[in-house]
């Protein structure tokens, strides 16, 4: 198969949660152990990071990575999901795994895959530690993909956890209170492993401290222990909060040598080291575009909160949504004096932008449904004067269509 051939066999033969949502959500550690086993056990041939939480896991991820590059060392790093190219999804000092070792990966290990009836995440997952074993990392950033206590990725033994922040995100799966999706995310906590927590919130405190203390685990919530400000390449004033949880986090991973001049090399060199994309991500000027995956309502809030300290005449906002999103309590957020452009995400969970407007219509939100994302976005490019600023967003897959 060639290499297009292979990604479309993963995504269409297997379930993908990203495409279907709750319906490829597989709950349990089964069949990742399975093919662990089958590859011989590759999680257990490098050390690691586990990274966890709603908001902010993915940027915190990278960040590590790009700090442990700098200090000198071979860093995989996974996460998900991609935005342009699968391979986003494995790197290794930024460098994304060939095109023909995703074609040998399926290749040698499609017949395991089939008659194991095996995810499309379990099966990411598994290249990725594989890829990380045979290449000798010295250490691997590992981000979780949903919620944690069931997640593949959750079979790692690692030197350090972090979960960054707990909102209210995939309801359905894992809780309907911030206090039962804590208690899903601190399944990644380990006996007698160090746990970070980024963000101190009232109803998630107690949780973690009594997961830890079950667990031997020494616990540092990085807000009471981090005071020095650290800059970071990462725009948004919501990463403040995620670079602490990073700094907690590399003071607690034993036998690494980092400088203080490293982190703060890292933490600036972000972007360059690991080529993270959509985070706050500035695409032009005059006028200005930025794009940001943010697709919760605690991500959103952050999003439109950073909004408002921009200078701009109009404000021209390209929205996309997927289905399961709660309208009531997310459209509320936006602005009333934006002018919008509302398309349905090119996937199967996407909102059909005709809902999309209805909805919004309900908070005060006016604009037009357009036919794709790209075709909001380049009205939006027409209509806005160099002093007006465009904004992309509302999923993960609005931002990727655009990228």
């Amino acid at each position: 198969m060639t290499y297009q051939e292979t990604l479309d066999w993963m995504f269409a033969q297997l379930p993908m949660y990203q495409q279907l949502g709750k319906a490829a959500y597989n709950a349990k550690l089964d069949g990742i152990k399975a093919f662990s086993r089958h590859l011989g056990n590759p999680h257990n041939k490098f050390k690691s990071i586990h990274v966890a939480g709603t908001n902010g896991k993915g940027s915190s991820s990278h960040m590590l990575a790009s700090i442990l590059q700098e200090a000198g060392y071979k860093v995989g790093l996974y996460t998900s999901p991609h935005l342009k190219d699968f391979r986003e999804r494995i790197k290794i000092n930024g460098k994304l795994l060939s095109k023909l070792q995703v074609i040998g990966f399926i290749k040698a290990n499609s017949s395991f895959i089939e008659a194991n009836k095996l995810s499309f995440f379990e099966m990411t997952v598994a290249m990725a530690f594989d890829h990380f074993a045979k290449q000798h990392v010295d250490i691997a950033i590992i981000e979780v993909g949903l919620g944690g206590r069931l997640d593949s990725t959750n079979i790692i033994q690692p030197e350090v956890c972090l979960i960054t922040n707990i909102g209210l995100d995939h309801t359905e799966m894992l809780g309907n209170t911030l206090a039962d999706i804590a208690m899903e995310k601190a399944g990644v906590i380990k006996p007698n492993t160090p746990v970070v927590i980024s963000e101190r919130q009232k109803e998630t405190t107690a949780v973690f401290n009594e997961v830890a203390k079950k667990c031997g685990s020494p616990i540092i919530f990085a807000e009471d222990k981090i005071f020095k400000t650290y800059p970071t390449a990462l725009l948004g004033s919501y990463q403040k909060k995620n670079v602490k949880g990073v700094i907690a986090t590399i003071g607690q991973l034993g036998g690494y040598t980092i400088s203080e001049t490293q982190m703060e090399a890292g933490l600036t060199r972000v972007v360059e080291n690991t080529g993270l994309l959509g985070r706050w991500q500035i695409l032009g000027e005059q006028p200005k575009i930025i794009c940001d995956t943010a697709h919760n309502l605690e991500g959103i809030s952050l999003v439109m909160n950073q909004i408002c300290t921009e200078k701009y005449r109009l404000l021209h906002i390209v929205l996309g949504f997927v289905k399961e999103k709660d309208m009531d309590t997310i459209l509320p957020l936006f602005p009333k004096d934006a002018r919008y452009y509302f398309c349905t995400p090119d996937i199967p969970r996407g909102l059909n932008a005709m809902t999309l407007q209805q909805k919004a219509a309900d908070f005060r939100l006016e604009g037009r449904v357009y036919g794709s994302v790209m075709e909001g976005f380049l009205e939006a490019k027409q209509q806005a004067s160099e002093e007006d600023l465009i904004f992309i967003g509302g999923s993960t897959f609005t931002v990727a269509e655009v990228l």
